[in-house]
């Protein structure tokens, strides 16, 4: 149990949270704790977002494109972490990727209306969501600034900052050259240097 305590003292939104009060939620608040093998679905593009769930073991992969799927981007995130904290709340709350196990992969799920209460439990779960909110919401400011007077790299790295989440890695990002030229409103020569200038750099 000791473990378990620590791994999830190492969530993003109980960081800095006592123990005792850790032990205390424990004992209310009913936790869902699920075992995913690889391969295996956790969310569907399009579910809507009815749990908080937090990746506790293993990696995740997170792939999310466009409706007619000719641009994708994906992403694999390891525990300890969260899964799309911002379809949570707000006028759509629909998740916008899929979700994967990439790994056996443990992740705790708590029902929104469980979640909410722990929120108004105690001022550090949320100034812990706030802060995540408005990390993410924050970085779109520089990065619309970006897309009318930056660079291609400048302008692609909105994009792919936009579609992932913090802290996760083996981005992968499919096109069509065509497509994301029209994206980027970038002239082909110029995607293709900017490209291989990313690549040297």
């Amino acid at each position: 149990m000791e473990s378990m305590y620590e791994k999830l003292m190492e969530l993003p939104l109980f960081q800095g949270v006592s123990r005792d009060k850790l032990s205390e939620l424990i004992e209310k608040t009913p936790f869902h704790f699920i075992k995913y093998q690889p391969g295996q679905e956790i969310v569907e593009a399009g579910d809507f977002c009815t749990h908080i769930r937090f990746i506790i073991s293993g990696d995740v992969r997170l792939e999310i494109s466009s409706i007619n799927k000719r641009v994708s981007i994906s992403e694999t995130l390891s525990g300890p972490n969260v899964i799309g904290p911002d379809n949570l709340f707000g006028r759509d709350t629909t998740y916008p990727f899929s979700a994967t196990a990439e790994t056996k992969c443990g992740i705790l799920q708590i029902v929104k209306a469980d979640f909410v209460n722990i929120l108004q439990s105690n001022k550090v779960f949320l100034f812990n969501l706030l802060n995540m909110l408005s990390r993410n919401a924050q970085k779109t400011v520089s990065g619309i600034l970006a897309l009318s007077t930056g660079s291609i790299a400048e302008r692609l790295s909105f994009i792919i900052t936009s579609l992932t989440q913090r802290g996760s890695i083996k981005i992968k990002m499919v096109y069509k050259q065509k497509d994301l030229c029209t994206i980027l409103g970038a002239q082909r020569s110029s995607l293709i240097n900017a490209l291989n200038k990313m690549q040297e750099d």
